[in-house]
């Protein structure tokens, strides 16, 4: 059955989100999509379902003192756990219990991210779960809702765009696909990064216009701060042919960094009015008021906010048996204490701080030491330095995530950056109201609507073009080893999102065994095509990038051998994703196996 709709899904740390536009059915020039978000039926309270535009991403493990029937869902569901809105309550009462930030866990590879591991530092009463499955059931509730909503078009017959953070590594981005394909998502379901759905929502809705608001030179600075993560990206403004476009220039580090610290500084600061109340908090309490300051955090910082908030948490042992404590706190002091330490002003030359406390780490998610956002947001601008090695330039600014709602952080942002400039004009806010908790979903929706019909990307060419080494046949020769050849098999400029058939002979792929596949990258051969071969090059024309060890699987009947090697013959078919991944299928010639590797195309610094 044909796709009727085109979806997006925000799966967020914090928050998920389903918006959609019919499929269009043809060109789409001129036009703008009618996108409209998924209503989402959730657990809000025990037997009680309402929908919501957004589902919280959290879920809660059912314990002894749960009753099955308290789960139910419009169409059946888990009788063991609850995702939502009720599960990110129970994260204060029941912290034990709640699982949060999965998607953190997903992309952290000093952990078993397929073991049970969730709720971390739960203890062995409770029956955890791994940071996929937690993955996998967020996304199997979306698409429970999906086809509750719409029954006769299933989700997984229509076209979907799943976004992740832009620093997403090759791992935790097939972590995510796996976790997706399990939940029921389609085959052909692609990843998008989430800054570029933030922006793709802005052409959303000023259409044609955006050439008026962002002229050629122009940059743009993505600044997304979610509830768990800081992604940071760049889009030019460049012409070909008379006409303007887009184009994606730098990524920014996977920073864990964002809501969740903020509400960790204020239960920090909280407990020290318990502290003057005489009340010490144990462990669980803490863990408990750090999730009642998510709500808190919201309320304070809320527009207009209210003259105070009450925090409360649940009393524990003798001296406050079954009751509950609770102090007052004003959103002024709330919102100085985030500003100056998370958005302190700073120099365009400061470093965030990376180093740790002491040798000995205790395992957990990878956050970052330096919570100052201003600092990182330096750092990440003078990275990517002009030619004259020069901080970049941003001449607008996009905000985007729920951390943006406060009004005082955009504009300490835009103060902070106009501090580093002093010379240029004070950077934009782009134009447009953006909507902050549903706009990487709309965008996602858009990206699949304009590509279908040929609207306005974001192009992310490449800036490079990249070559395979081939070890050439001959004799040993002691201490001299067999010379390589290379083969490029992405050009200069090649389009994320394209694919193309590498034109040359067969090369034997080694498997069965370990092998080192060496990849090379050139800035200045920008004339060579895909299938032109190398015999010799300067350093100076090819750089080798990262090489990669594998041992490919094969099946023997198909191998032929040379001494203790097994090579099968292959050409070769080169895609850039949308990710900026380079995925080289290595094709058997005699219709005999498959294999792909894959490695970034974009710049890569190791940290």
């Amino acid at each position: 059955m044909p796709a009727a709709y085109i979806v997006g899904i925000d799966l967020g740390t914090t928050n998920s989100v389903v918006a959609y536009a019919p499929v269009p059915s043809g060109p789409t020039t001129g036009e703008q999509p009618a996108i409209q978000l998924l209503p989402i039926p959730q657990l809000v309270a025990p037997s009680t379902i309402e929908a919501r535009s957004s589902l919280p991403s959290f879920l809660y493990l059912a314990g002894p003192h749960d009753q099955a029937e308290s789960f139910a869902l419009p169409w059946g569901g888990p009788t063991n756990y609850a995702v939502g809105e009720w599960a990110r309550r129970q994260s204060a009462e029941r912290p034990d219990q709640t699982i949060g930030a999965a998607k953190s866990w997903l992309c952290y590879s000093k952990v078993d991210r397929h073991a049970p591991i969730l709720p971390w530092g739960a203890d062995d009463s409770i029956t955890k779960i791994s940071p996929v499955t937690a993955t996998r059931r967020f996304l199997e509730h979306l698409v429970n809702a999906w086809n509750h909503h719409f029954p006769g078009d299933p989700l997984a017959d229509q076209q979907v765009v799943l976004t992740v953070p832009a620093s997403f590594d090759a791992s935790a981005r097939e972590l995510t696909r796996e976790a997706a394909f399990a939940a029921g998502l389609p085959a052909n379901l692609v990843l998008l990064e989430e800054p570029q759905a933030a922006v793709y929502a802005w052409l959303a809705t000023c259409g044609d216009d955006w050439r008026r608001a962002i002229k050629l030179g122009e940059t743009l600075l993505v600044c997304d701060v979610g509830g768990g993560t800081t992604d940071l990206t760049l889009v030019g403004v460049a012409e070909e042919g008379g006409e303007l476009f887009l184009k994606r220039m730098a990524v920014g580090h996977h920073l864990l960094i964002g809501g969740d610290n903020m509400d960790l500084a204020i239960a920090h600061q909280v407990s020290t009015l318990f502290e003057a109340k005489k009340v010490s908090l144990d462990p669980w309490q803490s863990v408990s008021l750090w999730h009642s300051c998510r709500a808190a955090k919201e309320a304070l910082l809320a527009s207009p906010p209210p003259k105070n908030h009450t925090i409360s948490v649940l009393g524990r042992g003798s001296k406050l048996i079954g009751g509950t404590v609770s102090v007052q706190v004003e959103p002024q002091t709330i919102l100085q204490l985030l500003l100056e330490g998370f958005f302190p002003p700073c120099n365009a030359s400061e470093e965030p701080s990376r180093e740790p406390a002491s040798g000995f780490q205790e395992i957990g998610l990878p956050f970052e030491n330096e919570p100052a956002i201003t600092k990182h947001l330096a750092s990440f601008l003078a990275e990517h330095a002009t030619s004259e090695n020069k901080p970049v330039y941003p001449t607008h600014v996009l905000f985007n995530g729920g951390v943006f709602k406060a009004h005082a952080f955009q504009e300490r942002l835009l103060e902070t950056i106009a501090s580093w400039y002093p010379n240029q004009p004070a950077p934009q806010r782009l134009s447009g109201t953006p909507d902050l908790d549903h706009s990487v979903a709309k965008g996602a929706a858009y990206y699949g609507w304009a590509k279908q019909g040929g609207g306005v990307r974001i192009r992310g060419g490449t800036a490079r073009s990249y070559y395979i080494g081939i070890e050439t046949a001959g004799l040993a020769v002691p201490g001299a080893p067999r010379p390589l050849r290379s083969l490029c098999v992405v050009p200069f400029g090649m389009e994320e999102g394209t694919s193309l058939d590498v034109p040359a002979d067969p090369v034997g792929l080694i498997v069965g065994r370990r092998a080192k596949f060496r990849f090379f990258s050139s800035s200045v051969r920008k004339d060579d095509q895909a299938g032109s071969r190398l015999t010799r090059w300067s350093p100076d024309e090819l750089e080798e990038t990262d090489s990669l060890e594998a041992s490919l699987d094969v099946d023997p009947a198909i191998a032929s051998t040379t001494g203790s090697a097994h090579y099968v013959p292959v050409q070769f078919h080169a895609a850039i994703t949308e990710l900026g991944v380079l995925e080289l299928s290595c094709i058997g010639t005699q219709g005999q196996g498959r294999w792909k590797l894959e490695f970034s195309v974009r710049k890569d610094v190791t940290r």
